[in-house]
């Protein structure tokens, strides 16, 4: 896993240094770390987060949340497929949101404590520690894992 950051791929932010370039590296982190713990959030990054006081807004109203919206990446008991397949539809949910916020937005790992629920029931949490930056590649590699489940079962899940 790469450790210093790339001023292509990571955005200037002190608290992550570390990048995550693949699928299978984010395969490897989830697995070698308690993925209880574990989660992806899309934003600008944990040093304007944590500058913010760790506090999301509802999208729809603006009431401030009392914790971070992000995305558990533990996998659920009733999973049936791959941890690589989980991974990347955890990632593939939510990949709308720099189109939506603006291209600051990014996904990074971080290690909380779920705090609360949001108005989409969505995990609120607190971060213990920022883990890693998720960079375009692993975006990308997500996409096409996603699009290469040519299964009745697969919908479109077409978020904007």
């Amino acid at each position: 896993m790469s450790t210093a950051p790339n001023s292509e791929s990571t955005p200037n932010d002190s608290t992550l240094t570390r990048t995550i370039a693949s699928l299978d590296e984010l395969v490897a982190l989830v697995r070698a770390e308690d993925s209880d713990s574990l989660y992806i959030r899309w934003s600008a990054g944990p040093d304007v987060d944590l500058r913010q006081g760790q506090s999301s807004r509802d999208g729809l109203t603006g009431v401030a949340l009392p914790g971070l919206s992000a995305s558990p990446l533990r996998v659920e008991p009733w999973w049936d497929r791959s941890l690589r397949l989980w991974l990347a539809r955890r990632l593939y949910d939510y990949r709308h949101l720099p189109d939506l916020r603006g291209p600051a937005v990014r996904p990074w790992v971080l290690r909380g404590v779920e705090v609360a629920r949001g108005p989409d029931n969505e995990p609120l949490v607190r971060c213990e520690r920022p883990v890693a930056w998720v960079t375009e590649n692993v975006l990308g590699q997500a996409e096409q894992l996603i699009q290469e489940q040519d299964s009745p079962e697969w919908g479109p899940m077409d978020r904007r």
